[in-house]
């Protein structure tokens, strides 16, 4: 078996999205180079927080490898991973690239800290669908989670979701992410109601921990709690937490190099790797397995499920490389 490098490639997956079937992730930013440090980010704390905008990484070493990577029959192409995808510039020319050789639908899946701005707002109307999030209704409480950079406040965020709806042609769902201490909040729910009214997406999903969090305090709302909020709304909410794992197509030859960028970027149970990379499960645990020897890869849990990820010194690895 071929020894496990941490050198990262821009391309991951395809993850399996309840939202968006196979997902192929492009991730166009350094790990955790992000706008904000959330407390529920499954990918620990923020290491680099930032607002500059620059060509992070090759523009044309990502459209490369997206094309050979879509042999893997994704359902969308979708901008994410390891940081914020609006800090990459330009958007845009990366975007007409891609539809240069492929039909798949474009995905941008941003925390929408940047949204008020006219120049990424331009970038990104090329995309298929953008799917921003709001996680909170005040500024308190958007300090208390999201953790923004000090050039960003609630007020920019919620202008700016608003200014881009009325810009954008392609569809428009709004991510709310939940902690348990929200959920309970009826007065918060209520004000996070009015902003989505200002924001008018064409869907609303809710979200909460389902994978270990960068802070351990952050709590997980129930299903059934999920479900009563998502009944408030008008239209109803969707309800996008705890997604099952898509059935995955066995296409394409993945293998122990794809099994690591996958967790480079998140955590994932062995059900996420199955789904993701269409491999069988034998052969998904004997890969994590080889993982766990070479100390590349780690377990965790998180309410009695087990999820595996990248040790620290495999992610700087591949952060240097």
């Amino acid at each position: 078996m071929k020894t496990a490098s941490a050198t990262s490639s821009c391309v991951f997956g395809p993850v399996p999205s309840r939202r968006l079937g196979r997902s192929l992730g492009v991730d166009l930013v350094p790990l955790k180079t992000c706008t904000y440090d959330c407390v529920y980010c499954q990918l620990g704390r923020t290491t680099c927080k930032t607002v500059e905008r620059k060509e992070w990484i090759p523009r044309q070493r990502a459209l490369e490898e997206v094309e050979q990577a879509i042999q893997t029959q994704p359902d969308y192409i979708t901008f994410s991973g390891s940081g914020e995808p609006t800090l990459f510039t330009p958007i845009d020319k990366l975007i007409q690239g891609i539809r240069a050789f492929t039909e798949i639908p474009i995905a941008v899946l941003t925390n929408g800290s940047l949204l008020d701005s006219e120049e990424v707002q331009r970038e990104l109307l090329g995309a298929d669908l953008v799917i921003p999030s709001l996680d909170a209704a005040s500024e308190n409480a958007f300090q208390r989670i999201n953790r923004p950079h000090k050039a960003i406040s609630f007020e920019r965020v919620l202008a700016g979701l608003a200014a881009f709806r009325r810009r954008f042609a392609g569809q428009y769902w709004l991510e709310v992410f939940l902690l348990g201490e929200d959920g309970s909040d009826q007065r918060e729910i209520a004000e996070l109601r009015r902003c989505v009214d200002v924001i008018r997406p064409d869907r609303v999903q809710l979200n909460t921990v389902t994978r270990p969090p960068a802070e351990e305090w952050a709590a997980a709302l129930s299903r059934e709690r999920l479900e009563q909020i998502a009944a408030m709304f008008s239209p109803p909410a969707e309800v996008i937490a705890d997604f099952p794992a898509a059935p995955g197509l066995e296409v394409w030859g993945a293998g122990e190099q794809d099994i690591l960028q996958m967790l480079l970027r998140r955590p994932c149970s062995i059900d996420d790797i199955v789904g993701g990379l269409g491999m069988h499960r034998v052969e998904v645990l004997k890969n994590i397995e080889h993982l766990g020897i070479e100390g590349v890869v780690e377990e965790t849990c998180l309410r009695g499920r087990s999820y595996y990820r990248a040790r620290q010194a495999t992610k700087k690895a591949a952060e240097e490389s």
